[in-house]
């Protein structure tokens, strides 16, 4: 069943009832400041930094799932209730939720009244609008009062939620006329605060919780509202908050808009701002937070920022748009999954409604990968992500396998040893040069461990990179896995007995044997890139030995990595294998099958250029059809693990089903998706992708349970209880891994150093559809007539010109370019 729709003509989501499966959320921001708000208008926001620069609390794993928000109660006559349904979940006239671009709009009506909130961070600002209309649709005068609420975090979200001794004893606000300002730590140590005010004379305020709430009240029963008469409490340690009181009263037919907004200031020498208002130091400098109210005091200033805003997003997605019969599939290419690519450009994994935003930064495979599927959306911004992650990498190679978004340090307390980490940065590096065309970036001087003194090329950096790898080989020449490899749950040295230790930071046996056949799929692609960009920058030495090195590998792999039908996993810590039909449980692995056949390993060709279909990439991709296939995608191993394999690590502590042990991880089913693409089976490429791409799932969303317009990590596996069940969404490589998949394998545009590839392979459902690239300053149309024949490949021509290959030369900048492909 359906609990809204899409609305793809305004690119939203529209949600028709506040009881969907679970919580569905939306991200607001696109440069420094950020919020998550949900469909009932919970979440937080914080500025560049999920835990050290939090400026509202939120409560996970508590009872209701979602607690804590901005939410606006109306004090109706004797009637109190909540525009967004929570927290107190009256019963509403009327209940909908948008979610678009960079925005949410939630409207509840109820007695006459309708409140529509909108909830956007508009462009340059360090701040969140929140923009209340509210119109009186009865037949009688309205009186009422309105009351805002959210309350502060004391910045530090993981301190804030555990130093309760200290922080019960520090809140400290200030209140200048309608505007409230959160300044815990001012006088210390911090240079910055919160403010939260609104463009209208207001009859109260609160910042002391206890006072608004209850000590023994929950935010339903909140005294303040229920009174009708702010208190204007100050908050004096404690839980400080935010609360405006502002009484309106409306003619039938009439509207009034209030502007609230929720900023964030510094007031630093570089900034030009003194910190204090007074000689002793008590009252802290208003300038910066009164200029940002300022700019945003009217309902015409707040709609030309939200303009802007939709501006911002109608030019970023033009850079690559489909039209094809299949709505389902434009709505995903044009929309959803570009979007969502940008948000975990902008997140990593640090915070959505399943990480904490306090546990993890920013890392440093996770952002690589994440570039795929952005770099053609902000170049410019790629190229600083790719400087930013390589001076996190070690001189030896490897790398810190997260970074604080804030500091853009390495994370000491993790380390490094997760073995695919420096393959990924020659990846990434490969997607922005084929997009750009930029190859100054190679000779950018990047520090190693963000050491200065220790800088060169960021081409060292991708040598580095490729000569870890090679350096690090197992007895059989397949690379060592260290803690772990793509799969964060593989952990082959750890060996843990101890409840609550950490399976990626501990090695309680010595390595140096357990190998990783995933790291060597992954190595043979990274090393025929690093070859391709040695060989291009005139280095043919590294070139050669890189050429060499992907070869011995791929051969590695067909030999001691292969078990007969399929990839073998690994070899373990005591050498045996991983991934074996000789095994009965983890039998087959998804991972090194759609990975190594992407990258070209046992794919054999005939004379005519066709591929063998008895080669060892298409009996690896049919076993995967065979034993991993579901019809809710393709589960990572099969059968489950039903038993804890303690040389295995973290994978077997989960139930059969979820995550790691037999759940469907998303996130690799692509690699299947661009294998199948490779060996010509698109119908089945596109039939992978339909099962796990989320408005293909909107029919089933009690089934799926989370949102129907974003990629989740996983869903439940074959042999899990509740199977297709989905959990993870949002910050997932799903996201760019899959919109790779759609635009540049299963539609087939993608760019590469001479020219843009046009080499489509979905099958035959899509007869027809038409392709839209921006790609180094000029437009590419391409329409595309598809037979769907299997093994088929296209023939093109250029303004109609016929060429031979698959491959556009690039155009000038300005230019379009018609090219048509027939297959």
């Amino acid at each position: 069943m359906k609990f809204g729709h899409f609305d793809d003509e305004a690119r939203e989501y529209v949600i028709e009832t506040p009881l969907t499966p679970y919580p569905w959320i939306n991200y607001l921001g696109s440069e420094d400041f950020f919020s998550l708000v949900s469909h009932t208008a919970g979440g937080y926001t914080f500025y560049k930094d999920a835990k050290m620069r939090r400026l509202t609390r939120y409560r996970y794993n508590d009872i209701p799932t979602d607690s804590g928000g901005r939410y606006f109660f109306i004090k109706d006559g004797d009637d109190v209730w909540t525009s967004s349904w929570l927290p107190m979940k009256k019963d509403l006239d009327f209940f909908e939720t948008r979610h678009g671009m960079g925005y949410t709009r939630i409207t509840g009506e109820r007695g006459g009244l309708r409140v529509s909130t909108l909830y956007f961070v508009p462009l340059g600002e360090t701040a969140e609008v929140q923009k209340v209309t509210i119109t009186n649709t009865s037949d009688t005068v309205k009186t009422f009062s309105l009351f805002s609420y959210l309350e502060f975090c004391l910045w530090n979200a993981q301190d804030d939620q555990t130093n309760y001794q200290r922080n019960l004893s520090i809140g400290e606000v200030e209140v200048d006329g309608s505007a409230i300002y959160h300044k815990t730590e001012y006088r210390e140590r911090r240079d910055h605060y919160a403010v939260y005010g609104v463009n209208a004379e207001i009859a109260g305020f609160d910042t002391d919780r206890e006072t608004f709430v209850g000590l023994y009240e929950t935010l339903a029963e909140a005294k303040v509202p229920h009174a009708g008469k702010a208190a204007n409490s100050m908050a004096s340690g404690w839980y400080p908050i935010g609360s405006h009181q502002v009484d309106s009263t409306l003619q039938p037919g009439e509207s009034r808009d209030l502007v609230f907004v929720l900023g964030y200031v510094e007031n630093t020498p570089e900034n030009g701002q003194e910190k204090w208002a007074d000689d002793a130091k008590q009252v802290i400098n208003k300038t910066r937070a009164q200029e940002l109210l300022a700019r945003l005091s009217t309902t015409e200033a707040a709609d030309a920022a939200f303009d802007a805003l939709g501006v911002y997003w109608t030019d970023l997605l033009s850079a690559y748009t489909v039209t094809s019969p299949d709505d389902k599939l434009n709505r995903m290419v044009n929309i959803w999954n570009q979007y969502q690519c940008m948000v975990t450009f902008n997140m990593s994994r640090s915070a959505s409604y399943f990480e904490t935003g306090i546990g993890r930064g920013m890392g440093f495979r996770d952002s690589t990968q994440d570039l795929l599927g952005f770099v053609h959306l902000i170049p410019d911004r790629a190229r600083e992500r790719i400087l930013d992650i390589a001076a996190t990498q070690l001189p030896d190679g490897s790398a810190y396998h997260q970074y604080q978004p804030l500091t853009k340090r390495g994370n000491n307390e993790l380390g490094s040893g997760f073995n695919d980490d420096p393959a990924w940065l020659i990846i990434g590096v490969d997607a922005y040069l084929k997009e750009t065309g930029d190859y100054t970036i190679l000779d950018e001087i990047v520090p190693f461990d963000n050491n200065d003194a220790l800088a060169e090329t960021l081409y060292t950096h991708l040598t580095r990179s490729f000569e870890f790898t090679l350096n690090n080989l197992g007895p059989h020449g397949l690379p060592l896995i260290g803690r772990a490899d793509w799969n964060d749950c593989l952990n082959l040295n750890c060996f843990s007995t101890t409840p609550g230790e950490s399976f990626q930071t501990t090695e309680n046996q010595a390595g140096g044997v357990a190998e990783s056949t995933f790291i060597a799929a992954q190595f043979v692609l990274a090393a025929g890139q690093y070859a391709t960009i040695a060989e291009r920058g005139g280095d043919t030495v590294q070139a050669g030995k890189a050429r060499q090195a992907a070869a011995d590998m791929s051969q590695a792999l067909l030999t001691d990595g292969w078990d007969g039908d399929w990839f073998l996993r690994a070899y373990d810590f005591y050498g045996n294998k991983v991934g074996t039909a000789e095994d009965t449980e983890g039998r087959i692995w998804i991972e090194p099958q759609g990975f190594a056949v992407l990258a070209g390993v046992g794919v054999e060709h005939n004379a005519d250029g066709t591929p063998v279909q008895t080669s060892p990439a298409f009996r690896a991709l049919d076993s995967v059809d065979r034993l991993l296939g579901s019809e809710h995608g393709l589960v990572l191993q099969y059968p489950a693990y039903r038993s804890y394999r303690i040389e295995l690590g973290e994978v077997s502590t989960y139930p059969p089903g979820y995550k790691e042990n037999g759940g469907i991880f998303c996130h690799n089913n692509p690699w299947v998706i661009i294998g199948e693409t490779v060996l010509g089976r698109g119908a089945k490429a596109f039939d992978h992708y339909r099962k796990i791409t989320p408005a293909y799932r909107e029919e089933i969303s009690e089934v799926h349970r989370t949102e129907p317009y974003v990629y989740a990590q996983m869903i439940a596996g074959k042999e899990a209880v509740r199977h297709g069940e989905a959990k993870n969404s949002w910050l997932t490589g799903t996201a760019a891994w899959n919109f790779v998949t759609v635009s540049q394998y299963l539609l087939g545009v993608r760019t590469d150093y001479d020219g843009l590839v046009v080499d489509p392979q979905i099958g035959p459902d899509v007869t027809e559809f038409a392709v839209t690239r921006q790609a180094r300053g000029a437009t590419y149309v391409i329409t595309v007539a598809n037979s769907g024949r299997e093994g088929s490949r296209a023939s093109l021509t250029v303004d109609g010109v016929p060429i031979e290959g698959r491959t556009v030369p690039y155009a000038p900048a300005g230019a379009t370019v018609q090219v048509h492909a027939t297959l």
